[in-house]
Parts: C-alpha cells; structure tokens; sequence
C-alpha cells in the first residue's frame, strides 16, 4: 500500500505539532526541564505585556477627562511653594509624610546662608565702609545700575596692604571660626540632597535635586518612626541618622554664634546699603535661628513653605479634585525655571490644558544668577511673551501669578525706588499700588500683543507663602479651569 504523503493526512492533524511530538520525544530529562522553564517565562513576558498593554488603555481611556496643569516661570518666582499649596490643599497627608525630608533642606538652607554670609564679609575684608573705593574684587553694585540693561564701571579694588587697619573686625573672624565646623556640612548636606550628583551654575539655593529627592535624606541606616506620641502626624528620622545628628548637635552648640552674625552691626550695613543680598528664605531662617537648632525640632508647615531647593527637570504631582460632586484628577507640572532648564517644558506644551504663569514682581532690583547683567523683571516679560506668542498654547487657559506681592511691598516701605532699576518707571510715585499696577500693565500688554484667539488672561497677586489667602486663590483658579476646559471638553 502506498504511504500517504505529509499533505495528504487527516486535516484535523496539525503538521507541526506532529513534528513537535516528535522532538519532545528524543529530549533527555534536563532538556524537558529547560524547554519546561523557557516556555513559562516566554509565557510570562507574554501576559506581562498584555497586562502593561491594558494598564495603559484603562490609562489613556481615564486620562481623557484629566486636567493638565503647568507651573511656569523663572527660577525662585515661587512655582515649587505654589506646588506645595495645591498639596496642602488637595493631598494634605503627602505633606506629611515627607515633613522630615525637609529638615535636610532647611539645614542646608542655614548652612549655605551662613556660608554665603560670610563668604560676601571675606570678599569685604570683615568690614563695611559706605566708600565706592573699597569696593572687593570683581564686584559691581547692581543698585546703582540707570537701567536694567546697563551697569556701572567696575573700580578697581584695593589689596589687602591697602586695606586699613579698621576696616578688620576680629570678632567676625573668631564667628568664621567658631561656626568652620557648622560649614563644612555643607557639602554633606548638598550631597544627601542630590545624590552626589553636582550641577554647574546651581544657583543660589547651592544645589539641584532630581524629583524623589525626599528617599534620599533618610540616612541608609536610619528607620523612621511614629510621632504619634508627640501629637503631631508625620515622622522623623531616628538617631541612626548620623549627618542629621551631627548638624543638629551643632546648630545647639553655635546657635548663639549664629545670632551674633546676623545681629552684627557690618552685617546689618551691608544688607541695609544692598551689598548683602539674602533671599527670604535664608532671612526666614536666620531669624527664627533658636526654634531651628532645638534637639527636637521638626519643620512646620511654613518651614516647608519657605524652603529653598532647585529641582531639576519636571516633576509631576497627582491630585483628585472634586467639583460640585465630580472627582476630576490633576496632573500638576512643576518645572525647572533656569535658563537651561527651559528646554524642558515644551514636550509637555501639546497636551497642556491650562497655565500658572508665576512672575515675582519683588524681583525688580535682582538680576538672573545665569547672567548677571539681565533683570529679573525683564526676564519674566520675556518668558511670559515666549509662552503666549507659542502656536500650542494658544487656546490653553492661562493664569498669571504677580507673586511676592509681600516682599515688593516690604522693599517700596524701605524706601528703594523703582527708577533705579527700571528706567521706563520714570517719576511715577514709588508707592506700592502704584508700582503693582505698572507691572501688571506690562504683563497685560504683552497678552494683548499675542493673544489671536481672544483668549482671558485672569491675574492675580500673590504671595504663595501665605497659606489662607492662597488658597482662596487657588479654589478660583479651580473653578475657572474647570469650566472652561468642560466647555472646551463638551462635557457640558
């Protein structure tokens, strides 16, 4: 009889599986056992791709009717503060577990501070002297600038021999060395921070984070526990924190060193005749020095507020907003505002649905720690035209946040004149009403210019540190978004 061939076969016989019978038969144990152990986990690979594939269809289905909200601004205008806001406001327990992260920064916030303070009296020779000729080397007096695009000649400054004998303060030598151990934690600090990773041109605040920075101030060795027993939520490091230990011993020890410096008359000349130049942040602190170096001390709700850190990149927080009975979820955006940082933002430009645009009205007499020679106000008008003359955002909800409204009023009652900085100012009085309202009109004037789609700017004046008052903000820049991104939407 004739063999059947291959093709004429049952068709209810599948080919290969045949041949795979076949293979299967000849394997020896330890092969059985490997094909056994590489078919599971191919099969596994498979359903964890499928999961993952499902996972970002139930994402992307639900995510259709999520806001996305951008922090925009330069750096130090107030965004992150803004951030913690809406935190406080909409995730309150997250704050609370991160509380103890922030002893870290706000140690490091003093340290640098006193660090900066006293770099700034070196370069002064330990003395002040209201005499252009003992200007230090390389340092040129911002405050005297006729406008924000020109500085003054830089004079030539004297060396030490020329220095006199008065201009020495041996008590603010023997401060610089009683706190040289409080300094050299700087470093420390700065490293527990960023993961020992250094950026150039970190600024002020001496260090960038990367987002998750939190995880990285809990020494390796150290355990967190309940303060349940304190009467207050949250939690702390325990001693098996070294670094924090040993800052927090000497904070204690030298906190009264710390009050003389930021009591001692040069120090209060050099800030009053502007060659001293601390942000609020490090004055907030300084200030309330005792309360911070207690062995128990645990960061406050406004110590966090006030706290300075640069984060690098964009950080994304997530909240669920309800709105008349509706829970809408939040993706709030917190960008890096420095210069080179700004390339950052237009990846998330396309899918935006609305803006804060923070600009920091206080800053008229500051200049960008990027360069030097452009004013801050200038910068912010800038980078507002930049965002409103940009083709994707032309239909986004935008909001402008005149922030450091406080600060602004503090530095108009100390009698610093606007014309001195700002030039177009010119002989408008130099009261606080008046000075708001001009940047206002510029900020709205360059809306005005960029605005073909007739798109409501809504402004506001700000100071994001005080809680109350921006909260209330907050809750109507809510409802303004809400409504027109449902309007936009169809959804109403």
């Amino acid at each position: 009889m004739r063999t059947p061939s291959l093709y004429s076969m049952d068709s209810t016989v599948d080919p290969i599986s045949q041949v795979m019978r076949a293979s299967h038969a000849t394997e020896t144990p330890e092969e059985r056992r490997a094909r056994l152990e590489e078919e599971a986990e191919a099969k596994r690979v498979s359903e964890q791709i499928d999961e993952e594939l499902r996972q970002e269809r139930e994402r992307m289905r639900r995510s259709r009717g999520d806001v996305k909200l951008l922090l925009l601004g330069q750096a130090e205008s107030g965004k992150s503060t803004l951030q913690k806001q809406f935190q406080l406001m909409y995730k309150p327990n997250s704050i609370e577990q991160e509380r103890a992260s922030w002893r870290t920064v706000i140690y490091f916030n003093v340290v640098h501070s006193l660090k900066h303070i006293l770099a700034t009296l070196e370069a002064w020779d330990d003395s002040f002297e209201d005499d252009p000729r003992t200007q230090p080397s390389g340092y040129y007096d911002q405050s005297s600038s006729s406008s924000s695009s020109q500085l003054p000649p830089v004079p030539k400054a004297p060396s030490r021999a020329e220095s006199p004998a008065s201009g020495r303060n041996n008590r603010i030598a023997s401060l610089r060395a009683r706190l040289s151990p409080l300094l050299a934690t700087d470093a420390p600090l700065a490293d527990r921070l960023s993961g020992g990773i250094t950026v150039s041109g970190s600024g002020k605040g001496g260090v960038f984070v990367r987002s998750g920075w939190q995880a990285r101030t809990i020494d390796k060795l150290g355990k967190k526990k309940s303060l349940e027993s304190r009467g207050r939520e949250g939690y702390i490091e325990d001693n098996s924190d070294i670094l924090l230990q040993d800052v927090a011993r000497l904070l204690s020890a030298l906190k009264d060193d710390v009050r003389e410096l930021w009591a001692h008359p040069t120090v209060k000349g050099l800030i009053m005749k502007r060659k001293l130049k601390l942000d609020e942040w490090s004055e907030f602190f300084l200030k309330d020095i005792t309360r911070i170096a207690a062995s128990e001390y645990i960061p406050t709700t406004d110590d966090i507020l006030h706290a300075r850190i640069q984060t690098m990149g964009v950080a994304e927080h997530i909240f669920d907003v309800d709105l008349h009975g509706r829970s809408v979820t939040w993706h709030l955006y917190d960008v890096g505002g420095a210069r080179g940082q700004r390339h950052s933002w237009i990846p998330y430009f396309d899918t935006a649905n609305a803006i804060i645009f923070v600009a920091p009205v206080s800053a008229f007499d500051q200049y960008l720690e990027e360069d030097p020679r452009t004013n801050r106000i200038d910068d912010s008008l800038q980078l507002f035209t930049q965002v409103c003359s940009n083709a994707l955002l032309k239909s986004v909800h935008l909001v402008l946040f005149l922030n450091k409204t406080d600060l602004l009023k503090a530095k108009i009652d100390s009698g610093l004149r606007v014309q001195k900085y700002i030039t177009s100012f010119g002989d408008r009085t130099n009261d606080y009403e008046t000075v708001v309202q001009y940047f206002r009109a510029h900020f709205l004037q360059v809306h005005r210019r960029n605005n073909e789609n007739r798109r409501v700017l809504y402004t506001h004046f700000t100071s994001v540190v005080d809680t109350k008052t921006t909260q209330r903000i907050i809750g109507n820049v809510r409802d303004s978004i809400f409504r027109g991104y449902l309007q936009s939407a169809a959804l109403v």
